[in-house]
């Protein structure tokens, strides 16, 4: 009897929660907004006298005065309309419980500005009375906005993510006194070495090609209606689509038709020129006054190498009294302002590390700084070690505690610490432009983010790739900071890419992740922790391209994003070194010449080797810092 009590009153407890409304919480926090927020909509005119359209949210409580948080941005301030409010306000839902005075502007020349865009519009330090760039625009923003705008206390905080955060990083420039937080996520720093477009010199092709075939569409004049259509492939298969493509000169020929002014600069532009240096705003990151919070994800697969440039150049070029610090999580681009950060892919974290930032950093952070609330002390790197999935705060990045220690590319496939000794030795592979290795298994269109994790099983049991890993770990090793690498390379060709990917391998009796909708098994699985192609022309700088001499051995040297990740015991290192990665990477003709201009005829086949020097100094190897 009383079990059967006990399973009534279960029942009825179960049918009471399954009758309990939903709440829904976006419909919470509209109505929030339209109940606390009054919209404003502003043109503020620039020192050389072009408007900027502007909309500003203000708290219709004026008991007290608020701070400002700004937001600039190429994408659109939408909705247009003071009677068109936005469903959420600041870089979180959270601001907008909290109370923000909240700016959003569209930049010049774009949507319903005023005056003509220029991607990535260079810094200019020697500026004159009516000279501008986005520092000053931001500037004389906020100077207008102190002045027009009521009920505020003096202080403003700008963030932003991906371009956005490439407009926040320009504020922090000469920055105007009341700007006092700044928090560049994901900042586009430089496009030529290695954000969004580019890395080391190779082009990322479906990201390249798909974001400029719709943001790059000239906007004629001001307009609330601009469109940005995605391109369509007529085809879910990108591997497919991009090789019949054939060479790069093709894409405008074939899709773009002239419409895309910026796609044909790039093509103009295949080594680093004064067109790209102009637009790396690594190099003006000094004496920084604003307090930063630089934000990123290990797999970014746009901007990670912006988040860690713009901490580490700040940090290098401003006053050691500058409250400069780094924060690095689990995400994809942009992960850390949605959803839970709980996993990506295959991949399980552990926890809800995008609701932890928001909540326990990002709020607190700018509560700190701008309306002297909390007690919110940052250490110099908050950063989440995957492997372990825990967070780490150091007193400095990379971590003080590390040691260099080398990986040496052995023959057999052995990772060793110890360098291979006796005579030369390599080892080799054809690489085959008509059939390069593809950087994911699964077909897609786009340059899909879960390849920064994605098993690389697929590519070691391919002939044009090179497979190097250690023996099973008896221990936890724990690499934090950036990956070195120095390869001993030939050639019979006069050009090659090189690709180096470092590689977490499970053990054998690794349990399935829960919930696994791919069906994917995760015994031997290969995750991908890091990896950076190389254009081996650039060996001796980016604005020298070189040929390389035909079957001579040559040093090239690079350095892959920082990593903070433990292959648990039980595990192995692996690293994988090849030639092509497609679509990822356009693809390297493997004769010497403008790739941007090739013709079908440069594309060969050429083979690759990897030596084995037996010479300390001259050995193929990465070199990784060991947490001690």
């Amino acid at each position: 009897m009383k079990c059967l009590t006990a399973i009534l009153l279960l029942f009825v407890a179960s049918t009471a929660f399954a009758q309990m409304p939903v709440v829904d919480e976006a419909k919470l926090l509209r109505e929030h907004i339209l109940a606390n927020y009054t919209k404003y909509e502003y043109r503020i005119p620039m020192r050389d006298g072009v408007k900027l359209f502007t909309a500003v949210y203000v708290p219709k409580d004026d008991t007290k005065k608020y701070p400002m948080m700004l937001n600039r941005t190429p994408y659109s301030i939408t909705p247009y309309g003071v009677d068109n409010y936005r469903t959420t306000l600041g870089p979180s839902k959270l601001f907008a419980f909290d109370g923000f005075i909240f700016v959003y502007q569209d930049v010049r020349g774009r949507w319903m500005s005023e005056g003509e865009f220029t991607n990535v519009r260079p810094h200019n330090p020697k500026k004159g009375p009516k000279d501008f760039d986005e520092s000053t625009d931001t500037y004389d923003t906020i100077e207008w906005l102190l002045n027009k705008v009521p009920n505020h206390n003096g202080k403003v905080g700008q963030s932003g993510i991906s371009y956005p955060g490439f407009y926040t990083a320009a504020g922090m420039i000469d920055a105007h006194p009341a700007l006092k937080a700044c928090s560049p996520q994901a900042p586009v720093t430089d496009w030529f070495i290695g954000d969004d477009f580019h890395h080391n010199g190779c082009l990322f092709l479906p990201h390249g090609f798909n974001f400029m075939a719709a943001f790059g569409k000239i906007r004629p004049e001001p307009s609330a209606k601009f469109g940005r259509l995605p391109f369509d492939h007529d085809t879910p298969d990108g591997y497919d689509f991009f090789l019949q493509m054939g060479p790069l000169a093709n894409a405008d020929k074939k899709y773009l038709k002239g419409e895309i002014a910026f796609w044909n600069e790039m093509m103009a532009h295949g080594t680093y020129d004064e067109f790209w240096k102009s637009k790396n705003i690594r190099q003006h990151l000094k004496n920084i006054r604003p307090a930063t919070m630089t934000v990123g994800g290990w797999y970014d697969a746009e901007n990670l190498f912006g988040s860690l440039e713009c901490y580490k150049n700040t940090e290098r070029g401003s006053p050691e009294n500058t409250n400069n610090f780094l924060v690095m999580g689990p995400w994809d681009h942009g992960g850390w302002s949605r959803g839970e950060g709980s996993s990506l892919g295959n991949i399980r974290f552990g926890s809800k590390t995008a609701e932890f930032y928001r909540e326990k950093i990002e709020l607190p952070f700018f509560k700190k700084i701008l309306k002297g609330e909390g007690e919110f002390v940052a250490p110099e790197a908050w950063v989440f070690e995957s492997g372990t999935n825990v967070w780490r705060k150091y007193d400095a990045w990379p971590p003080k505690t590390t040691q260099k220690t080398e990986f040496h590319l052995n023959r057999g496939g052995r990772l060793e610490t110890a360098f291979e000794t006796g005579s030369p030795t390599s080892d080799e592979f054809v690489s085959d432009p008509a059939k390069p290795v593809p950087f994911l298994e699964r077909t897609t269109v786009k340059m899909d983010y879960e390849y920064m994790v994605a098993d690389q099983r697929h590519a070691s049991r391919r002939p044009d790739v090179l497979v190097y890993q250690t023996p099973v770990l008896k221990d936890d090793l724990t690499l934090s900071g950036p990956i070195d690498v120095q390869l001993q390379v030939s050639t019979t060709g006069t050009d090659a890419d090189w690709v180096v990917k470092v590689i977490d391998v499970y053990p054998a009796d690794a349990p399935d992740t829960d919930p696994n909708p791919a069906g994917v098994r995760m015994g031997n699985f290969q995750m991908f922790v890091r990896g950076e192609p190389f254009r081996g022309k650039f060996r001796n700088g980016f604005e020298t391209p070189e040929a390389f001499e035909p079957n001579k051995m040559t040093s090239v040297k690079f350095t892959m994003p920082d990593i903070c990740h433990t292959f648990r015991t039980g595990h192995r290192l692996m690293v994988h070194v090849q030639s092509s990665w497609f679509p990822l990477v356009d693809r390297n003709p493997q004769t010497f010449c403008d790739i941007y201009k090739a013709k079908e005829a440069d594309f060969q086949k050429q083979t690759h080797r990897i030596w084995q020097t037996g010479d300390a100094t001259t050995t193929s190897h990465i070199s990784v810092r060991v947490v001690k």
